[in-house]
């Protein structure tokens, strides 16, 4: 048919190919992906081994904190002096912060976790630990 040879398999295909372009545009910005602290968790010898992709920041902008069983990991970078350098003319490095969080257990005490940063990778060693529960108390029956 002289309709299918001009237009494909489908007079449609096309039409409809291209419909939901500015969704897929929206959801594939490059600057959303670095938000994302990729991460790498290993169990190994009764501890927890999580590496933590941080590339461009440096020591000092990054914190991480324990509280309520939650270790939370965040991370700042802060904007350059534009004028330092020149004017840009377009920028796609991510400027802000960023952060993670992780459920520990509430067993886990801040000086239990190693913490190590080199090389934009942040590593950290959490120990397994099981819940201290609780005893059950029995009352003697005479």
């Amino acid at each position: 048919m002289f309709m299918n040879s001009l237009f494909g398999e489908n007079l449609f295909d096309d039409f409809f190919n291209d419909f939901d372009r500015p969704v897929r545009a929206l959801m594939a910005r490059p600057a959303e992906k670095q938000l994302v602290m990729n991460t790498d968790v290993r169990e190994k010898d009764g501890s927890f081994e999580l590496d933590i992709d941080l590339p461009g920041y440096k020591k000092e902008d990054v914190k991480a904190e324990l509280k309520d069983g939650y270790l939370t990991v965040s991370a700042v970078r802060k904007s350059e002096d534009e004028e330092k350098d020149g004017k840009f003319i377009r920028r796609e490095r991510f400027y802000g912060s960023c952060s993670r969080s992780f459920y520990v257990g509430e067993a886990i005490n801040q000086e239990d976790i190693k913490a190590k940063f080199e090389d934009g990778i942040l590593k950290l060693s959490v120990p397994k630990k099981e819940p201290e529960l609780p005893q059950p108390t029995y009352i003697s029956i005479d």
